[in-house]
């Protein structure tokens, strides 16, 4: 069942990132633009990948070696994930579709269900209680406010750099997907049941992209 939903949530931000963000992208500016921002958003988490050192329930351990406890590397692990989907929303808002950035946020907040259970059940079998799993998961959601307030500050002040930005946050959201998400929910042997996760999220981000745009 995680890995079904860990594949959904990935499904939704695929999806996300190619019809709320990428397509727009590409009405609004050049494919130079866009491409330049797409690949700037990948580098970005890249790099944020190696710096940051974090924990994955299944991998292990990624980044420079860290004394931190199994905990605080789990919640760095989603704060590198969340980071991406709430510059996207801010993004999204900043530009002035006003529709779409509403799709893009209740996307964004149906994907956080599953993302938020991965990590709260890994804690709860190492011996944490239910209470503890679920605020010590909420807390790396809190990451997603502060990428959401970037984005819209930094697109309001540069108006030009929207398909640039736009293209980013799509980047950086594909980036997670393929080096993390699927991977992650391919790992224990459930890779049927990860892959129709992915369409499930895929198709329902597409109907409500264009039910509510």
């Amino acid at each position: 069942m995680m890995d079904m939903l860990y594949g959904l949530a990935a499904g939704v931000m695929l999806s996300a990132s190619a019809f709320s963000l990428l397509t727009p992208a590409l009405e609004l500016g050049s494919i130079w633009e866009v491409t330049l921002g797409f690949v700037a958003g990948s580098a970005l988490i890249e790099a944020s990948d190696r710096a940051i050192p974090h924990l994955h329930p299944i991998y292990g351990e990624e980044g420079p070696p860290s004394r931190l406890r199994r905990v605080w590397l789990l919640i760095l692990a989603m704060v590198i994930h969340n980071f991406p989907e709430g510059l996207a929303v801010g993004v999204a808002f900043g530009s002035g579709d006003f529709s779409r950035a509403v799709a893009l946020t209740t996307a964004i907040g149906i994907q956080n269900v599953p993302e938020g259970l991965a990590v709260s059940a890994p804690l709860v079998r190492e011996g944490y209680g239910g209470l503890r799993a679920v605020l010590y998961s909420a807390l790396t959601g809190l990451v997603e406010p502060i990428g959401g307030i970037l984005g819209a500050l930094a697109i309001s002040s540069a108006r030009g750099a929207l398909p640039a930005a736009m293209g980013l946050a799509a980047g950086a959201m594909i980036f997670v997907v393929s080096d993390e998400m699927i991977p992650e929910s391919h790992r224990k042997g459930h890779e049927r049941w990860a892959t129709l996760g992915v369409i499930a999220g895929f198709a329902l981000m597409m109907l409500l992209d264009n039910m509510l745009a």
